[in-house]
């Protein structure tokens, strides 16, 4: 049974130790972005650079000079990754305390690993199989409005698709056979992600001279680098909520 109003820690103290996690886990992210992927940016920005040199003088277009440098950017990864990763902690911390109510387990460190699994299938997994990201010279600068308003549409219906699972479990009844609950789980959650999949617009902008290698191992790296956001945040959520509640329960002991 899930803790009471009395026993439950207070929003502040969750909401600080969701910040936490996700502040430690954000570095640890930008670690692997800048390991895994930083060489495949430098790889496509010269690729982006090669082509914008040949271009026809007459035709070509002024390219004006980054406003940022390279070292520049490298290191606002770092303040990026750790800064996002905050505010993804605030919100897991946030949702945590707004469905204490219809937790079925007492166990702090396994809502918090739930949640932060549904979080990375929701919102990283799903949308990054309907646009996948891109590097560098990759994208038509001329539909990105477009693209940044349907992909955040999609993270939307990724999460629309995680609740539709978790009421498909819920609908079938806890006296119902496991196959039949995980059944209508994943019916549920297909349900939603194969009609987002089929009603949201594809973009096909990736030129069919760019190395198909770089792009899928810069896309590998961009997905990790969620992988290791979440993972990290419901981890290290998942542990400071499971000290926290050892700490209440000794102190709830009569003294002798």
């Amino acid at each position: 049974m899930p803790l009471n109003a009395t026993t439950a820690p207070p929003f502040l103290t969750v909401l600080v130790r969701g910040l936490l996690a996700g502040l430690i886990a954000g570095l640890l992210a930008g670690t692997f972005a800048y390991v895994a992927g930083e060489p495949h940016v430098e790889a496509a920005i010269a690729i982006e650079e090669a082509a914008s040199h040949a271009e026809p003088a007459a035709g070509g277009h002024q390219h004006d000079e980054a406003l940022v440098t390279r070292n520049g950017q490298r290191g606002g990864l770092f303040l990026a990754t750790a800064l996002f990763g905050a505010a993804m902690g605030g919100l897991l911390a946030t949702a945590y305390v707004l469905l204490a109510r219809r937790r079925r387990t007492d166990d702090d460190g396994r809502s918090g690993l739930l949640l932060a699994g549904a979080a990375l299938l929701g919102a990283v997994i799903v949308p990054f199989l309907k646009y996948p990201a891109n590097p560098p010279a990759v994208g038509d600068p001329a539909t990105i409005n477009q693209r940044t308003v349907t992909y955040l549409l999609m993270v939307v219906l990724g999460l629309v698709a995680v609740w539709a699972g978790s009421l498909g479990y819920r609908s079938v009844g806890a006296q119902a056979p496991l196959w039949q609950r995980v059944a209508a789980a994943v019916g549920g959650f297909l349900l939603v992600t194969v009609v987002s999949y089929v009603v949201l617009p594809s973009f096909q902008e990736v030129p069919t001279d760019f190395p198909a290698t770089l792009l899928w191992n810069f896309r590998l790296a961009s997905l990790g680098t969620q992988v290791v956001l979440w993972t990290g945040i419901g981890l290290l959520f998942a542990a400071l909520m499971h000290h926290d509640r050892r700490r209440r329960a000794a102190a709830a002991l009569p003294s002798t």
